[in-house]
């Protein structure tokens, strides 16, 4: 498989968090651009643990609005500390203004569009958007006329329309059926190669659809006598041959590695 992994696009390093006891310990890992010829690539990556681990915390501290109390979180090409509201947000509530329609929550994102598009280039874009994930019957709707999935694809199309590289999703597999699930992965990797340093990061303790639609995966879990969770264990699926494959779900290699990490995390 030909790629090669190029510039550092998100650093964390030596992150620790305590409240009133260790959430988190030692936190480490990097995620690189993936250049694959003659493709836009993107990042996938997921961090996966079971509930209560510290991965709501460790969310936050990616999307810096809360601060270890140790450790860095670097973004970007230029790897600078990562500040709130630079990385976009996808969680399990969507983050949507009910008393405005879908289209005008879209709109609200490109406010500050770097691209300074007109308002007909905006709606163009917003109506392209919305064709390619089975909106476009919806954009005069509000929040609250649409099933979850269908908000969740609003949620992560708002986040992709503000310009974000870096989207963060919080349990985007939890709550739907197998055929929402399939539709939710083929989003996501749409959504991940519409540019080369488009990344997303998962975090989830759905270990099957995690892994399904990862290059990279990491394990949140606890060691042995050591307080708070850290990452105990790295996954490079693309090395594994197991990155990159719509029905990878069929692989008996996969399904042995799925079977590994439940009992792991």
């Amino acid at each position: 498989m030909n790629y090669t992994k190029n510039e550092v696009l998100i650093d964390v390093k030596e992150v620790n968090l305590t409240y009133d006891k260790v959430i988190l310990r030692d936190i480490n890992f990097r995620i690189q651009n993936i250049v694959r010829p003659g493709m836009n690539q993107g990042q996938v990556v997921s961090l996966i643990g079971r509930s209560g681990i510290g991965k709501t915390q460790l969310f936050k501290i990616l999307a810096g609005l809360v601060k270890p109390n140790s450790g860095t979180v670097m973004v970007g090409v230029d790897q600078h500390p990562v500040e709130a509201g630079e990385v976009g947000i996808v969680s399990q509530n969507y983050i949507l203004f009910n008393h405005r329609s879908v289209h005008d929550n879209l709109r609200l994102a490109m406010k500050h569009d770097s691209l300074a598009l007109n308002d007909k280039d905006k709606d163009a874009l917003i109506a392209d958007y919305a064709q390619r994930f089975a909106l476009e019957e919806h954009l005069k709707k509000y929040p609250l006329q649409l099933s979850g999935g269908q908000r969740q694809r609003v949620s992560i199309i708002q986040q992709v329309l503000t310009g974000n590289r870096f989207i963060l999703l919080d349990e985007p597999f939890s709550g739907l059926d197998a055929l929402m699930i399939d539709r939710v992965m083929e989003l996501l990797t749409q959504v991940a190669t519409l540019h080369e340093l488009n990344t997303l990061v998962i975090v989830s303790h759905d270990v099957e659809n995690s892994l399904a639609i990862s290059d990279t995966a990491y394990i949140l879990a606890k060691e042995k006598e050591k307080e708070g969770a850290t990452i105990t264990e790295t996954l490079d699926l693309i090395e594994m041959g197991l990155a990159w494959n719509a029905g990878i779900r069929e692989d008996s290699r996969f399904q042995q590695l799925v079977s590994q990490m439940k009992h792991k995390i």
